[in-house]
């Protein structure tokens, strides 16, 4: 029998294929994944790849070959068809040939390949790595803290400032393009190799935080683990904490192996042994330019963290906290193009009280809910370029930006609002608009009908309005502010900016 509190997911990486098999026996507030199966199988995927730039026809049979006894294996299980997720990371995502892969995965397999991009392996390591730490060392969340999480393909950062989220990003330097270089040249090459690439980054890195004022360094990835496992201390049941001099003199001690070596001596499989010593010349190179004293590695990967995403494991407080960080990076990109801060954050605010008093009317979810947040927070984020045809230099300045827990598509969506925020509503002659989907261009349509009304409430950027209570009538929305000034110039923001509201709710928009 199906049991529907079972749940597996299967990831193609750069250097194997990956399936965990997990059971949710939790709560929505004590979330709890109990691993029940575990599996790897090596393929070189990454050495196609990034080499070549595809898939070879040699890799997708291996591929094939794994998935298929994969399903045998899962099949013991009594799994929900409906339970079960392939995702793929950096080597499937840098293929040229991408679509022809998971088009005929689908049609050999029956399953669907979703290609997790960079942005999302951050969001889900995040999630992982809430979920593993928990609150068991409190300055965590608190403190100036990297996040690093090295893979085949590249590296995923993230930077926190006193626990709030300043920027993520993903860096095309992975173990498998380090360890062709590792082929290539002298150890002395390689250090230079890496330093230089970490010096460009760390350049961009330091225009956002300063990364000597790190002091909490947290490291995911298999290879950072394998090191855990043998130097580390157990923090609890999904973590281990590494001394940055222990750590120092473990990197010493291998950087000069061959991948056969560190495999003979660490009993490491061959595919993983590949990438062993640069993954951990990686960590070594970014911890060094903070002052943190430790590595945090938790034993979870972006697997568990889809895992957490796919059942109730996420629980309230973590997702909250999580809708916080995105809001915090939004936040911080704003900064970076010099953003009027107070007019944004409380035109947010406006708009969040908007769309709860109108909650069902528009029938939008919590999630939607923080894309209108973030689409606030920068809504006037093109002023930077130039006042005039802002609200187009903002729809491009954040589709092509990168914020913590935000896909392309949902980026995608929040430009538009930003574009349409102001003058005119979208045309049939919009190509970012109409390249959307129906369903999600009628959610800019909703999202920027209330971004217009507070905008307008706020016309003259000195928040003079501090709050609103909505009343809905038959076919007038009353927004009473409680002011006993003269709101003349509200009012005319209000007529020019309240008619996409009455053309998507039918409302008539006035100021009581």
């Amino acid at each position: 029998m199906e049991d529907p509190r079972l749940y597996a997911v299967i990831e193609i990486g750069s250097t194997g294929i990956r399936l965990l098999v997990a059971e949710n026996n939790g709560t929505s507030g004590d979330p709890r994944l109990r691993i029940l199966d575990e599996s790897g199988r090596p393929v070189a995927l990454g050495r196609d790849v990034f080499s070549s730039g595809a898939v070879s026809r040699e890799s997708f049979l291996e591929c094939l070959s794994v998935l298929e006894a994969y399903q045998e294996q899962l099949g013991a299980w009594g799994l929900d068809p409906g339970n079960i997720r392939i995702i793929a990371t950096s080597a499937i995502r840098a293929a040229r040939n991408r679509e022809i892969f998971t088009d005929r995965v689908r049609q050999e397999t029956g399953l669907d390949v979703t290609v997790i991009e960079g942005i999302e392996e951050n969001r889900l390591m995040y999630l992982a790595l809430r979920f593993a730490l928990k609150n068991d060392i409190p300055r965590f969340w608190r403190a100036n803290t990297m996040i690093l999480d090295v893979g085949g393909g590249s590296t995923e950062i993230m930077l926190l400032r006193r626990g709030k989220m300043v920027c993520s990003h993903s860096l095309r330097l992975g173990t498998i393009r380090m360890d062709q270089k590792r082929l290539l040249g002298s150890d002395a090459f390689i250090d230079r190799y890496l330093k230089e690439n970490v010096r460009s980054t760390q350049d961009f890195l330091n225009a956002e935080m300063d990364l000597s004022a790190i002091s909490t360094f947290a490291a995911a990835g298999s290879d950072v683990r394998q090191a855990a496992s043998r130097i580390g201390k157990t923090l609890n049941e999904y973590c281990r904490v590494i001394g940055k001099d222990d750590f120092t003199r473990f990197v010493k001690s291998v950087e000069h192996l061959t991948s056969e070596e560190c495999g003979k001596r660490y009993n490491i499989p061959n595919a993983d042994a590949e990438g062993f010593v640069p993954g951990l010349l990686i960590y070594r190179t970014f911890l060094e330019r903070t002052s943190a004293e430790e590595l945090i590695v938790p034993g979870i990967s972006v697997r568990e963290g889809y895992l957490l995403d796919l059942t109730s494991g996420v629980d309230n407080e973590l997702r909250n906290d999580f809708y916080s960080q995105i809001s915090a990076s939004a936040v911080n990109l704003g900064r970076k193009y010099r953003f009027d801060e107070e007019h944004s954050r409380h035109v947010a605010r406006l708009c969040l009280e908007l769309f709860d008093a109108l909650e069902k009317e528009h029938g939008m979810n919590r999630h939607e809910r923080m894309m209108l947040e973030v689409a606030s927070i920068l809504h006037d984020v093109g002023m930077f370029i130039r006042g005039s045809g802002h609200h187009r230099h903002g729809q491009y300045i954040v589709a092509n930006s990168e914020i913590f827990g935000l896909k392309q598509e949902e980026l995608d969506i929040i430009g538009n609002v930003i574009r349409y925020h102001r003058d005119a509503p979208p045309s049939r002659t919009d190509i970012e608009y109409l390249a959307l989907q129906k369903e999600e261009r009628i959610l800019v349509l909703k999202m920027t009908s209330l971004l217009r009304i507070a905008d307008a409430l706020d016309r003259g950027h000195s928040q003079r309005i501090k709050q609103i209570t909505v009343e809905k009538k038959t076919e007038t929305l009353v927004i009473r502010t409680g002011a006993s000034f003269d709101l003349s110039l509200e009012e005319l923001g209000m007529k020019e900016k309240s008619d996409l509201l009455e053309d998507v709710f039918g409302y008539k928009v006035v100021l009581g």
